[in-house]
């Protein structure tokens, strides 16, 4: 069983900038695997915004994020980030890391396909 916990919430100020982590343990996939960012707000879907798979070189943003944030992945201590960069207040969310087998372009933002997430983390943007 994979357990995630993220951190690095807090409030910050639009243009500000943030760094979420997401620690993995327990029984953390072998070989490949595919690692995303969600976020929700209140009133809102789900919506995924970031993610990458280790089998290959890609990383998968959604629009709403691209350019100012980046996914990262250190292996060696199993720690996923999130840098935020010039946050604004529509960035305000509760933010979940997640984990599956596999995913790519088209499958990445579909959280119906990830069997494993984090308690989350609240971002507030003012």
């Amino acid at each position: 069983h994979v357990q995630l916990v993220e951190s690095g919430g807090g409030s910050v100020q639009a243009g500000g900038s943030l760094r979420l982590s997401c620690a993995a343990s327990g029984d953390t996939y072998r070989g490949s695997y595919c690692v995303a960012w969600f976020r929700q707000a209140p009133g809102k879907e789900r919506e995924g915004i970031a993610a990458l798979w280790t089998g290959g070189t890609s990383r998968y943003y959604a629009t709403s994020v691209k350019g100012r944030f980046t996914i990262s992945l250190n292996t060696a201590n199993k720690t996923l980030y999130l840098q935020m960069n010039n946050v604004k207040p529509e960035d305000t969310a509760m933010y979940y890391c997640a984990a599956r087998g596999y995913c790519s372009r088209i499958t990445y933002a579909d959280s119906s396909g990830f069997p494993h997430w984090g308690q989350g983390t609240q971002v507030t943007v003012s």
